[in-house]
């Protein structure tokens, strides 16, 4: 991939003059944000090092990690800062999965010390907001800095492990500072709303299950509308380093960015675009294509056949294609068993709606074999990932997909109109 770094270096020094924004700010530079150097979006971590770490310097610095955190000469920020000498980085936390990325779903890498920087090193997978002011407390710090990769689906953890980081701070009175990525997915919302009572670590809070807003973007919706209740205030100091020339519509494709895979099921920018959707056969008794090259693009069974992608291909469904696929998965479900199936091929990356996507694809899955079931759980696993048990219990009712579709749209919309105040990019 082309990285343009002569037009990156061209702009080193407008981008070390480039501010944080305060919540006051949002709104005007939201209208008059310009457009990245050539076509290539810059990260809110590439501004800051363009700067030499200028908003970071001569503070105890615990940062909010993977290998995502990286700048255009693809290396972790942990490493540049530490190098640099500029910044003084006490701590780093590790979310799912881990700091250098390790660990497989559900994993984190135990504390431990960085071997390549000598920085402590915490295991934050499933930290509590509590955990997160203990060891802060313990490590000395005063900022906190967020940096990973997000793919916009309300299950993918690293949004919660961000969300337990800030309302840990609140009560330490620390400055929280999120260096802003893409939105691989785009900026549109689509799908249902969480329910109370169906919180869990795959989805903390009420939003929606494709929320289509930047990391930045829900820091400052968690900040304003979540810790005042959860935490008992808001943050003393949020800022945001925003992406520079990031817009709304883009795909990750456009963004002219490399991709580091944020976990290791999710190797592609394709596999993003549909896993908002997909990763719902995760609660079926379909292998979800963990164990195969193409996770949650290969999905499939041993009882399942042509017909699927046949039905599939009928409805046409926008941006995407399903070709017939055979699969042996290395772990997870059906280890070693042939599954048939689909692969799903993007066609139209602007044009992929996941959630639709998958809830056609269960449906049809579930009208043409009797062997369609949940995961042995009695449908708990697909009630926490769609939010309710709403999704299930008109699947099992028979209701149509474009039913179970429109019963969401009216929570879409109200939370469409809830975030619009957060959100910091143009169409």
């Amino acid at each position: 991939m082309n990285l343009r770094r002569r037009s990156f270096l061209t702009g080193a020094s407008a981008a070390a003059a480039a501010p944080l924004l305060s919540a006051a700010e949002a709104s005007a530079a939201a209208r008059t944000a310009p457009a990245g150097p050539g076509n290539r979006v810059r990260t809110g971590a590439e501004i800051q090092a363009a700067s030499g770490w200028a908003e970071l310097a001569g503070q105890k610095v615990g940062i909010v990690t993977n290998p995502t955190g990286i700048t255009g000469g693809l290396t972790s920020i942990v490493d540049q800062m530490h190098a640099s000498g500029e910044v003084n980085v006490v701590a780093v936390f590790g979310p799912e999965h881990g700091f250098r990325g390790t660990g497989q779903a559900g994993d984190g890498e135990g504390d431990h010390v960085d071997p390549r920087t000598g920085i402590m090193v915490y295991d934050a997978h499933g930290a509590t907001a509590a955990k997160f002011t203990d060891l802060y407390q313990r490590s000395g710090v005063e900022t906190v800095v967020f940096d990973i990769q997000d793919v916009g689906a309300r299950f993918y953890t690293y949004i919660w492990t961000m969300y337990e980081a800030m309302a840990g701070a609140v009560p330490a009175d620390l400055r929280f500072v999120v260096l802003d990525r893409p939105n691989p997915v785009g900026g549109d919302a689509r799908g249902p709303m969480l329910r109370p009572g169906y919180e869990s670590g795959v989805g903390k809070k009420q939003i929606i299950q494709q929320h289509g807003m930047t990391v930045g973007e829900l820091a400052r919706f968690f900040d304003a509308e979540l810790l005042p209740n959860d935490a008992g205030g808001r943050l003393s100091d949020l800022h945001v380093v925003r992406a520079d020339g990031w817009r709304r519509r883009m795909r990750f494709a456009d963004t002219g960015l490399p991709w580091t895979l944020p976990s290791p099921n999710m190797p592609t920018p394709d596999t993003a675009l549909v896993y908002s959707g997909t990763c719902l056969f995760e609660a079926t008794n379909l292998s979800e294509g963990r164990g195969s090259t193409r996770p949650f693009e290969l999905i499939g069974a041993p009882y399942l056949d042509y017909r699927w992608a046949e039905a599939l291909n009928e409805i046409g469904l926008p941006g995407v294609a399903f070709r017939e696929a055979y699969f042996v998965p290395t772990f997870s479900k059906h280890v070693g068993a042939v599954c048939a199936g689909v692969q799903l091929h993007i066609t139209e990356p602007h044009e992929v709606e996941a959630i639709t996507t998958a809830t056609h694809m269960i449906v049809e899955a579930r009208r043409l074999y009797d062997g369609f079931d949940w995961r042995g759980d009695g449908g708990r696993w697909i009630d926490l990932l769609t939010g309710s048990d709403r999704f299930r219990t008109m699947l099992e009712a028979d209701a149509s997909a474009e039913e179970i579709v429109a019963a969401w749209g009216p929570e879409l919309d109200e939370f469409d109109r809830r975030r619009r105040p957060y959100l910091l990019y143009r169409k």
